[in-house]
């Protein structure tokens, strides 16, 4: 899994790279930095897919499900969320990505989504009670699947 997520990341990066260009070729101090192409946008939403999946990534989740996750992490405590539901969001994808590579450690799960979801008032993370619903609502609204 390991070798995959790896190679998911190196092509990324590679694609990113390889849409690199140098805007000027002078190297007096008022040349532009480099840009991306859009190379690296210009996949597609399959492709995105692929990478995603080959990461252990779920796709995000549909307005509903985001919803309803957000809804549950702010019942268990508003400082969860605090105010940031894209990043309550891409926490709960990244705690996708460790209910799939640890399919049978729920214990593994819980410690790493604990650690994950950080905030002002808990910069150490959550308490394995807190962490485990957390780990429930996103297998529940996130990736189901997995």
């Amino acid at each position: 899994m390991r070798i995959r997520t790896a190679t998911a990341a190196t092509a990324i990066l590679a694609a990113a790279l390889v849409g690199c260009t140098d805007t000027d070729d002078s190297s007096s101090s008022t040349a532009k930095p480099p840009t991306i192409s859009s190379t690296a946008s210009a996949l597609s939403p399959e492709q995105r897919a692929s990478i995603r999946e080959a990461a252990g990534l779920p796709p995000t989740p549909n307005p509903a499900d985001w919803a309803a996750y957000i809804k549950v992490l702010t019942g268990l405590d508003p400082d969860i969320v605090h105010g940031k539901e894209d990043k309550a969001i891409s926490r709960g994808i990244d705690t996708c990505s460790a209910i799939k590579r640890y399919p049978d450690d729920t214990a593994k799960q819980a410690e790493q989504a604990g650690r994950r979801f950080t905030s002002p008032d808990h910069p150490e993370g959550r308490d394995q009670a807190t962490a485990k619903r957390i780990l429930a609502a996103a297998h529940t609204y996130i990736c189901p699947t997995y």
